[in-house]
């Protein structure tokens, strides 16, 4: 049985490094959350990663900003999902990037939707794709605008159907054209018709043709005439006899001469049906 929780917190932040090595598994489980509060930094850095996954939930709750940024990669990597999900939203602010890159993808997906939302812009910048793809669709909600931008386009590129799916229309709306450029045409045809709606002029003249053949014919039908105005031709050639049918009234009447003679054959025949 363990005497650790004896010690007063005075005497917890006096033990040498080596000392604080010597604690046993048990030791670590048995401080309590004023003893964890009390250890130094130097004496953070100083524990092996067994005892830090030895740390309960509630200690690992209790530990500061300061105490977090402290812990070795090594020490976060082997964090429990459980003792992750412990964080607050200033503890999951205050790892350091190559500390969020240390985080498994397990990890990442039991983060809070706060603690998601807390995370900064730089952190953000330096999850990895296996990071990003193992988040969860209400975590990806709770993206900000800030933070959806600082995604890479690597990232984007990785996104899942339900992952963009999830994105609102805000979200949608700041993406850079590089991002945009980056989704996959999978994703475009899964595309909400709001999100297409909100997509920007010049997020919609970045538009790769195989993205632009991909948009499903309801997401056609959403375009404004100023999104359909700034289709690029190269585009509007290869548009599919269905995306044009389902153009509409005002979006047929908003093409410019160059775009409709862009359009193939079967897409003039196709606009007596829009």
């Amino acid at each position: 049985m363990s005497n650790i929780s004896g010690l007063t917190t005075a005497q917890i932040a006096a033990l040498t490094t080596e000392q604080i090595q010597s604690l046993s598994t048990a030791d670590m489980v048995a401080l309590t959350t004023e003893q964890t509060q009390a250890l130094t930094t130097v004496q953070v850095v100083a524990l092996l990663t067994n005892q830090v996954q030895a740390l309960s939930t509630a200690n690992v709750a209790a530990l500061t900003t300061t105490q977090i940024a402290a812990l070795e990669t090594r020490d976060i990597a082997a964090l429990r999902s459980t003792q992750v999900a412990a964080l607050g939203t200033a503890a999951v602010a205050a790892l350091t990037t190559t500390q969020i890159g240390a985080l498994g993808t397990g990890s990442i997906a039991v983060l809070n939707t706060a603690s998601i939302a807390a995370l900064t812009t730089t952190q953000v910048q330096e999850l990895t794709t296996a990071q990003v793809q193992a988040l969860g669709t209400a975590q990806i909600a709770a993206l900000t605008t800030a933070q959806i931008v600082a995604l890479e386009t690597r990232d984007v590129a990785v996104l899942r159907s339900t992952q963009i799916t999830a994105l609102d229309t805000a979200d949608i709306a700041v993406l850079t054209t590089a991002q945009v450029g980056a989704i996959s045409t999978a994703n475009i045809a899964a595309l909400r018709t709001t999100a297409v709606a909100a997509l920007t002029t010049a997020q919609v003249e970045s538009l790769t043709t195989a993205q632009v053949a991909a948009l499903s014919t309801a997401g056609v039908a959403a375009l404004t005439t100023a999104q359909v105005a700034a289709l690029e031709t190269r585009d509007v050639a290869v548009l599919r006899t269905s995306q044009v049918a389902a153009l509409t009234t005002s979006g047929v009447a908003a093409l410019t001469t160059a775009q409709v003679g862009a359009l193939s054959t079967a897409g003039v025949a196709a606009l007596t049906t829009a």
